[in-house]
């Protein structure tokens, strides 16, 4: 296999590589063993699977209604690139009896469209608009393992994790803002053995690329005076401001963090409560770092006396809180790319960011919704998150309920351990 990421090399049998693959997924589902002959990505796919507990059987369930699912995707970035992914690869999938799907980035089918004979096979499995198909609760496949990978990924027949699935063969590609790099979705071509050649791969690869090329057409970069900060999730943030797209360290990261949740202005010492938490550093250090920070904006976004940003700013982390307000939970979850700059100890940093996340926290477990709750406790910020595992095991179906009732004992567990740790001596 020259390319990890292509299922089936040209001219390579696909029944003979079916055959050894369904020995190879027999093995692993009933031993937890994974053989050579299973390429690395599906390997550690199969293991994030099974640590997430993913059934082998049953299919994916539906989350979005027609009423939400119609409001939802109008809203999406993705609904702006349709035509162009229909014009791509519709007469593809209708004459070579494929399906074409596009999902957001949480791997929710926005649109599944194609061939009516290989769209009235895929329902038996769920593979229908509006039903999640993320690796956490679908297993492996296309879509979902692109999303989890962030890049083009093909699944063949008994790669998938989930039995029902092993009769088709999917290739995906992750789909970017332009701008930002923010991950909004992915497309996919879902069907036959047919699509188990590089060809598939390359061509939903270069589909993709065309969505983000006509994102970018759609969506200039920001005119003058427009300013985009993206702070969640990461530790450096990404500022786009007057047509620049810049990398911050993580000190100018807070700063600018800091500033646009007050864009009236603070002061110096208030600005040195905010980022420092030692009282001893001085107001020479942050004039210092606010030198440095105003040489790299310009002195027309960064402002003095008081300390404060020119221009509005769409920040990310505001943008999900303006989403919590007003309800959007779906929506506020989906644009929330993890907590906000991580690895921050800046005392107005942690503030945000432990509100931020008790906010979204407390939304997804007043609304119930299994799925919601899923994917924040199958999360990287999450999954020691003990309310949300409480919360999730007492909305799933009996019948699946025991895995996030043995993961809630067991954090319910370390707390109690670690709080008698804590306690002071007599």
């Amino acid at each position: 296999m020259t390319d990890a990421w292509v299922a089936l090399e040209a001219g390579n049998d696909p029944v003979e590589r079916g055959s050894e693959l369904r020995l190879a997924y027999e093995r692993f589902a009933t031993a937890g063993r994974v053989e050579r002959t299973v390429r690395p990505v599906v390997a550690e796919s199969w293991r994030r699977c099974a640590r997430a507990h993913v059934t082998t059987e049953g299919a994916a369930s539906v989350e979005l209604g027609d009423d939400e699912l119609g409001v939802y995707r109008e809203g999406h970035p993705l609904s702006r690139v349709m035509p162009v992914i229909r014009e791509l690869m519709g007469v593809y999938a209708v004459d070579g009896e494929h399906l074409v799907a596009v999902c957001d980035a949480q791997a929710r089918l926005l649109w599944v469209e194609g061939h009516p004979e290989a769209r009235r096979r895929a329902r038996r499995m769920n593979f229908v608009e509006g039903a999640r198909w993320a690796e956490s609760v679908a297993g492996t496949n296309a879509p979902g393992t692109a999303i989890a990978v962030d890049r083009p990924v093909q699944v063949f027949a008994a790669e998938h994790f989930r039995r029902p699935v092993h009769e088709w063969t999917c290739a995906a590609a992750p789909v970017h803002d332009p701008h930002t790099g923010r991950l909004l979705g992915a497309v996919d071509i879902t069907g036959g053995d047919r699509l188990a050649h590089p060809h598939s791969l390359a061509f939903v690869g270069a589909v993709a690329r065309a969505a983000e090329s006509q994102l970018a057409l759609l969506a200039p970069h920001p005119a003058e005076g427009a300013v985009q900060l993206t702070a969640l999730g990461r530790d450096e943030a990404l500022l786009v401001a007057e047509g620049r797209k810049l990398r911050l360290s993580r000190r100018h990261s807070e700063i600018l963090v800091v500033l646009a949740r007050h864009p009236e202005g603070l002061s110096g010492d208030e600005l040195l409560l905010e980022l420092y938490e030692d009282e001893h550093v001085t107001p020479v250090t942050l004039r210092a770092e606010l030198s440095r920070l105003r040489g790299l904006l310009g002195p027309r976004l960064l402002q003095s006396r008081p300390y404060r940003l020119a221009m509005p700013v769409d920040a990310d982390f505001d943008v999900v809180a303006r989403r919590l307000a007003s309800g959007a939970v779906t929506a506020a979850l989906s644009g929330y790319a993890g907590p906000l700059l991580p690895g921050s100890d800046a005392p107005g940093v942690v503030e945000l960011r432990r509100r931020l996340a008790d906010q979204l926290r407390a939304a997804l477990i007043s609304r119930g919704d299994p799925g919601l709750l899923s994917d924040w406790a199958h999360s990287p910020w999450g999954e020691d998150d003990l309310p949300v595992w409480q919360a999730l095991a007492s909305v799933l179906p009996k019948g699946r309920r025991a895995a996030a009732e043995a993961r809630a004992r067991a954090l319910d567990g370390e707390y109690a351990a670690a709080t008698w740790l804590q306690r002071p001596a007599p």
